[in-house]
């Protein structure tokens, strides 16, 4: 009887056309994301303007957008510079549960903005009182430990799982259903887990931030124009970023749920969905802040010019 050797590496088939294009495309928007939140997080400990608890909590964001992307974005990279891309059977797993990982605390911590937002319009002269530096801490704290600890029941059954062939992923990183529906075993359980825990963090989160505009409705509605304008101004961005967050998240889910979506077209989804809310929050932000942007004025003001001494002259014919 013929028993076959367990997988210790995997093969990510990726996207298999116009590597280079691919590669290019990704590099930059891997550098837009890296520079974009990388540039809110300077501002954000540097500039004394902005040492509120909404910019803490924005900071906060940039930097697990940070890590969401490069989780994947660099491997993926490699992988396109090369005739087949393969990964260790840990690293894969690793890659998997950090990229859960940092998806379910990004959910968090944009609730965690929702009900910051909500303290700031209802409880105005409460909130300084009420969001003080250790509380906002202990805030953030919660945000990442419930991304961390969300996902180790899916990981956990995903360990053990017996891999002897094939190990070809057809995704582009090792995302969870691709790798899982791999193994030499029944993953009924993997699947219903896994499911139940989606499903729980996005209507969970989903309802926590709906809860916190329903209330920030009820107060801005008594409110007079000026008022509401700044309340609306104070929120519309965290509400563009959150409706782009959960859209794409719903378009994810429904690639995976609805047949006639080809493997192709599920991974060019699932890329999307893990780029396009770290890409986009560093432009929506700081384009509708003016606060940002006089940061970033103050930023550039401070840096050094170039001594006269040391400029060089251009040499003239005579």
């Amino acid at each position: 009887m013929n028993v076959s050797a367990p997988v210790t590496f995997f093969i990510i088939e990726g996207l298999q056309e116009k590597k280079m294009l691919m590669f290019g495309v990704f590099l930059t928007v891997y550098v837009v994301v890296l520079c974009g939140n990388g540039m809110i997080i300077y501002l954000v400990r540097t500039d004394p303007k902005l040492q509120t608890p909404m910019y803490f909590f924005l900071h906060s964001l940039s930097f697990s957008d940070i890590v969401y992307t490069s989780v994947t974005i660099p491997n993926m990279l490699s992988g396109l510079l090369k005739e087949e891309h393969t990964i260790s059977k840990t690293g894969c797993l690793l890659q998997m549960y950090f990229f859960l990982s940092m998806a379910v605390t990004g959910r968090s911590i944009l609730t965690v903005m929702a009900f910051d937002r909500y303290m700031a319009v209802c409880n105005p002269l409460r909130y300084g009182s009420l969001m003080t530096q250790p509380v906002c801490i202990l805030l953030v704290v919660v945000a990442w430990c419930f991304g961390s600890a969300t996902v180790l029941p899916s990981l956990s059954l995903a360990v053990p799982l017996p891999f002897c062939g094939p190990n070809r992923v057809k995704h582009v990183f090792c995302d969870h259903s691709s790798v899982v529906r791999l193994a030499c075993a029944d993953t009924s359980v993997n699947s219903v887990v896994s499911l139940t825990l989606a499903l729980f963090v996005l209507l969970g989160t989903f309802s926590l931030i709906l809860a916190s505009y329903v209330c920030i409705g009820k107060a801005v509605h008594g409110m007079g124009r000026v008022e509401r304008t700044k309340a609306f101004t104070t929120c519309a961005s965290h509400l563009i970023v959150v409706c782009i967050s959960y859209v794409s998240a719903t378009c994810v889910y429904v690639s995976y749920r609805v047949a006639t979506f080809s493997p192709d077209a599920r991974m060019i989804v699932a890329v999307l969905y893990s780029v396009l809310t770290p890409l986009l929050n560093p432009i929506i932000y700081s384009l509708r802040n003016k606060e940002l942007w006089e940061a970033l004025t103050r930023a550039l003001s401070r840096c050094p010019a170039v001594p006269s001494s040391h400029r060089k002259t251009i040499p003239t014919l005579s």
